[in-house]
């Protein structure tokens, strides 16, 4: 799955986890069936946790990690189900034995040490104004925490708070590559513990899988060799894990196989601990090709391509285990079977999804019952008690899944026994148009969550959805608004909550519907002939301060995947001068750069589109002069906006690059692990030399180093065309333009040029100097234009 989040906009998707249950039985006896089976489960669970003595010991470890200055402040402990009424929950209360400095003080009671440490993330936002976040997105904010001792007591009765929906999920298929390809233990125990103070009891837990499936398919006579064709590279995990491709970034050292193997047994070790159920993978059907040559009579079928230029089957088209075939449930079991006894236990819940993107080779009702009934005896065969859970991407996705072909798989599987995330819920509700997913879901949902396929963005989105897994009303987003700005950098300024209520209704108030990406000009440069780019007589002001409007394409096949821009820019321009105005006040805080300078890049990412248009009109008008001062003026605002990014660690190239090579046992693997760090962020799967993959920025960032090394020399490259085509009075030579941006690409992704791992320059005179340099006109103008029947925007 690609990258769909713009770099500051919402990212969180609210996922409705729907039991679906026999179409045997009616809707309310399947659906007590369901929730009955799903209520077995959690006893199970419960039964099998970690004794609480070893989830108040994890618990205390997060808190040491944390706020090391307070770890004698709080006491903890596991109480039942009962004692919070039935549901899971967190109690606060004041500690009956607190006498003097030193003694715990406040005491916090949960039924799982997530609980637990929900309710101190609970405490300290809300008693103590503290704030929670990604150290790459500004950090804990916990300097307005009162001092051992003097902590804020609650009311006398304590405070309860329960869980509407017992599980609150975490993470997509594809998290796992676009961003934890390169996390090690210190990266790992970082987020777990984030994880737990969020409240997320059910991630996934994908890491290590390769070494698990490399020992079962030895067991059915096929090599390691056999797989190096099978296997993605490192960073390309997450696609040929859902059979989307094979081999591509590859071979995987076995080196790399066993240190993730060891990897995710402490992953595993500490979720368990905190009394979290990580969700385990199983097997969809997705072999290697050499299980057809050692079982040549075997029901072997090769998928369609996937998103590659000439459907070239040695990266595409993977090959697809009948689920007919007896193989099917024994290669099922054996993975199941390998991995209880590789990591000891397992929470029951096992992740699948067959069709991620791909279109099963026939729609024949009966075929696809078939197939979700031998994914699920492959589970059950491996572990009685499994549950499936299934990402409903595919039925929003492809068009392929209409009612007769989501009944057949959806009602496959024994009542409660598969859970599917309704994945684009805030957008485009599966539950809504299938009748409640034709039988049982939305009406019993068992969980909310989270399944943003990249992280560390956003960081408000994040805060108030953690929320959510406990709130069982509708929150006043106007009063948590005007608090977040106060706990995030520590204090209140009131000209601050001011503009955090302009971007609540302008950049984190998307309400089109749209399928939204990132496709900001900069970071996913058109690949189009100028000439069919199409742009309103209205979009430009005398004065070059670009007004609304949008451009078009004329009737061709090229293809140009226009910005998306919901929200008037005026006024997060407006936004933006207030924050840079409130700037000698809370600069010393981290969050603050940090929001700073995401604020500053989004305001020029969208004056860069509308500049671009401006290049793109001259060159329609034969302005060669204009063409040259616009695309320069364009060309220096990326070089100016890596300068503004490298001010926050947030926004580095470097480290993702580096993290990568840390993993690296020698000079070679240095190179392989770079070279599928550099292509997932640039170009990645099967462009030639004169097209483009069509995976091309799919996954963009707006990281110092990319875009002065990659996004700008890229542009150059373009405009360069520009010009040669008004010069020599000749069409636009787009094949040429393509050529020399793929080997600009190639050549870059096989670089091993070094960048900072560490920020430099100060952000907020860097915001103030870029603020001035490009947006000072327009912010005055916005100043003045209340009442004004024209908005003026970038």
């Amino acid at each position: 799955m690609a990258s769909k989040f713009p770099a500051f906009s919402p990212t969180v998707t609210i996922i409705f986890f729907s039991l679906c249950c026999a179409l045997l039985l009616n809707l309310a006896h399947s659906s007590a069936m369901g929730i009955g089976y799903i209520s077995r489960l959690l006893e199970i669970q419960d039964r099998e946790r970690a004794p609480s003595y070893v989830q108040v010991a994890a618990a205390r470890g997060v808190l040491r990690r944390l706020l090391p200055s307070h770890s004698s402040s709080f006491d903890f402990q596991i109480v039942s189900r009962e004692q919070c009424g039935g549901a899971s929950c967190f109690m606060i209360k004041n500690h009956p034995s607190f006498r003097r400095r030193g003694d715990p003080q406040i005491l916090i009671s949960g039924v799982t040490g997530v609980e637990i440490l929900a309710g101190l993330h609970w405490y300290l936002k809300h008693w103590c104004g503290s704030h929670i976040s990604w150290d790459k997105t500004g950090g804990a904010q916990l300097f307005s925490v009162p001092k051992a001792g003097l902590l804020s007591r609650v009311q006398d009765a304590g405070i309860l708070v329960q869980r509407p929906v017992p599980w609150n999920y975490y993470q997509n298929a594809v998290t796992s590559s676009y961003s934890f390809a390169w996390w090690d233990w210190e990266r790992w125990e970082k987020e777990i513990d984030w994880m737990a103070l969020q409240g997320i009891n059910l991630p996934l837990a994908f890491t290590g899988q390769e070494a698990i499936w490399q020992k079962v398919y030895l067991k059915f006579n096929i090599s390691k060799s056999d797989l190096d064709d099978f296997f993605g590279g490192p960073a390309f995990l997450a696609w040929s894990r859902m059979g989307n491709l094979h081999g591509w970034g590859g071979p995987l050292p076995q080196s790399w196989l066993d240190q993730q193997l060891i990897l995710q047994k402490k992953i595993l070790v500490r979720m368990y601990e905190l009394g979290m159920t990580p969700v385990l993978p199983a097997f969809s059907g997705n072999v290697p090709a050499a299980l057809k040559t050692i079982y040549p009579s075997a029901k072997i079928t090769r998928l369609g391509n996937w998103f590659s230029v000439k459907s070239d089957p040695r990266w595409t088209c993977t090959y697809l285990l009948d689920a007919t075939d007896p193989l099917f449930v024994e290669i099922g079991r054996t993975f199941i079977e390998e991995q209880l006894k590789e990591y000891g236990r397992t929470s029951h819940i096992y992740n699948c999804d067959t069709f991620d993107e791909n279109t099963p080779p026939d729609d024949d009702p009966e075929y696809i019952s078939s197939l979700g009934v031998a994914i699920f005896r492959g589970m059950q065969s491996g572990d009685n008690d499994g549950v499936w859970l299934m990402q409903g991407w595919l039925f929003s996705y492809d068009p392929f899944w209409r009612p007769p072909q989501m009944k057949a798989l959806l009602q496959s599987v024994p009542a409660g026994r598969l859970v599917v995330l309704d994945l684009f819920a805030e957008v485009k509700p599966i539950w809504i148009t299938t009748e409640q997913f034709y039988g049982v879901p939305y009406i019993w949902k068992v969980g909310v969550g989270m399944s943003m396929e990249g992280i560390e963005q956003n960081p408000i989105v994040y805060d108030l959805m953690s929320e959510m897994a406990f709130q069982h009303n509708k929150v006043d987003a106007k009063a948590w608004i005007d608090q977040y700005s106060a706990r995030r950098y520590g204090r209140s300024v009131p000209s601050i909550q001011d503009a955090w209520n302009i971007l609540y209704h302008t950049l984190y108030n998307c309400t089109d519907g749209a399928y939204d990406k990132n496709r900001d000009v900069i970071v996913a440069f058109p690949d189009v002939d100028p000439s069919f780019i199409s742009i309103p007589p209205e979009a430009f002001q005398p004065n070059e301060n670009p007004v609304a409007g949008r451009a078009v394409l004329k009737e061709i096949t090229d293809s140009f995947d226009q910005p998306h821009l919901w929200y008037s820019t005026s006024e997060v321009i407006h936004a933006l001068d207030i924050f840079i105005a409130s700037g000698d006040e809370l600069s010393e805080s981290s969050a603050y750069r940090y929001d700073l300078v995401d604020l500053t890049r989004q305001a020029l990412a969208k004056y860069a589109n509308q500049l671009f248009l401006k290049v793109i009109e001259a060159y329609q008008f034969n302005d060669a002069i204009g063409v040259a001062r616009r695309s320069q003026k364009f060309l220096g605002l990326v070089e100016d906006m890596d300068t503004l990014l490298a001010c926050h660690d947030g926004f580095l190239l470097g480290p993702w690059l580096e993290s990568a090579k840390k993993l690296a046992q020698d000079e070679e693997q240095e190179k392989q692990f770079e070279w599928n760090a550099r292509t997932q962020i640039t170009m990645w799967f099967d462009n030639t030399k004169e097209e483009a993959s069509l995976l091309r920025d799919y996954g963009n960032k707006y990281w110092s180093g990319l875009l002065r090394d990659y996004y700008g020399p890229r542009a150059a490259i373009y405009f360069k065309y520009l010009t040669q085509s008004l010069e020599w009075g000749s069409e636009f030579r787009l094949k040429d333009w393509r050529r020399e941006w793929i080997k600009l690409t190639n050549d870059w992704q096989n670089s091993r040029k070094e960048f900072p791992v560490k920020s430099s320059g100060n952000a907020l005179n860097t915001s103030r100097w870029l603020f001035d340099k490009y947006l000072g006109s327009s912010a005055e103008n916005i100043q003045s234009r209340h009442g004004a029947a024209t908005e003026i925007v970038i």
